[in-house]
């Protein structure tokens, strides 16, 4: 596999360039890198919904239980559906579900540091972290266009970083390469 890498350096290297671009497009222009995800979404769901009526039919043939498969291809229809005609809408959704998300799990991780505590010393980090969860939920319930953009940020913040890695290893791997022949690969 490390000979095959090294030959074809120059695929990393492209993947690379393409998450730099990808993440300085997500950092310098965040909304329209959340329109693009949320559009990227609406297709998925539409592909898994179609997905699943397919399956469901082809069970329905076999007498096979199919209405599991059948709701669930109504419901990936549907959100697709909902996130074409709305997508600033499927957007709020989203970011309030992360929101809720946040909230409950620093509730839960502040409640297991309380149990932990009769254990183990240094629980407080757990408790920070769900104090952390907490704030940062209920800034994206007070404020979701805001947080929507700071995880455009951070998406491309991470994206770029990987980007720069992946450069980083493809031109390692390039000059690993100068001894290898082509036909072993």
């Amino acid at each position: 596999m490390a000979r095959v890498l090294a030959l074809n350096w120059w695929a990393l290297a492209l993947r690379g360039i393409i998450a730099v671009i990808f993440g300085l497009i997500a950092f310098f222009i965040p909304v329209a890198t959340l329109y693009a995800l949320t559009i990227l979404f609406g297709a998925y769901a539409l592909i898994d919904g179609i997905v699943s009526l397919v399956a469901a039919v082809r069970s329905a043939r076999h007498g096979e239980h199919w209405w599991p498969l059948l709701l669930e291809g109504i419901a990936g229809v549907g959100a697709a559906i909902i996130t074409m005609l709305w997508p600033l809408l499927t957007l709020v959704v989203l970011i309030y579900i992360i929101a809720a998300w946040a909230m409950i799990t620093g509730i839960l991780e502040i409640a297991a540091a309380i149990r932990l505590r009769r254990f183990i010393r240094g629980e407080w980090l757990l408790v920070l972290t769900g104090v952390a969860s907490i704030v940062f939920g209920f800034l994206l319930f007070t404020a979701p266009g805001p947080g929507a953009i700071v995880i455009a940020w951070w998406i491309g913040a991470y994206v770029f970083v990987f980007g720069l890695l992946m450069l980083g290893l493809a031109f390692r791997l390039r000059r690993w390469s100068g001894g290898l022949s082509p036909q072993h690969a």
